[in-house]
């Protein structure tokens, strides 16, 4: 039986750690320039692999009635983005991090999940 929940579950897990690897090559290249720059990177890139990771799991959790899986994808973007925003003002205000890497890095994850997301989306129709 095909159940196209846990295919988009394991097709988002899957971008999020085309992502984590995207942010971590960034990182390195940033890693030549200063230490504290890629650290900056990681941490604004780990901030959106930590919220996408969540909103996988929180999202397409199981099949429920409709009302529920609008409820569950409301709060799992919400999840997603409040954990950015506690990442980062972590980065900026405790470890006192560069905010243009950091924003570099949360923006690399972003494209690359998205991008990521997309592309595996076509293989799996392509596939099946």
């Amino acid at each position: 039986m095909h159940d196209p929940i846990a295919a988009g579950r394991r097709a988002a897990l899957r971008a999020v750690a085309v992502q984590g690897l995207v942010v971590a090559l960034l990182a390195a290249a940033f890693i030549a320039r200063d230490a504290r720059e890629a650290l900056a990177v990681g941490v604004g890139g780990l901030a959106l692999v930590l919220g996408n990771a969540l909103s996988a799991v929180v999202a397409l959790g199981g099949i429920v009635p409709a009302p529920v899986a609008f409820g569950r994808l409301l709060l799992a973007a919400m999840g997603k983005w409040l954990v950015a925003i506690v990442v980062l003002a972590a980065g900026l205000a405790v470890w006192r991090l560069p905010p243009l890497p950091m924003l570099a890095g949360l923006v690399a994850g972003l494209l690359a999940y998205l991008l990521a997301l997309n592309f595996l989306k076509q293989d799996a129709h392509s596939k099946g």
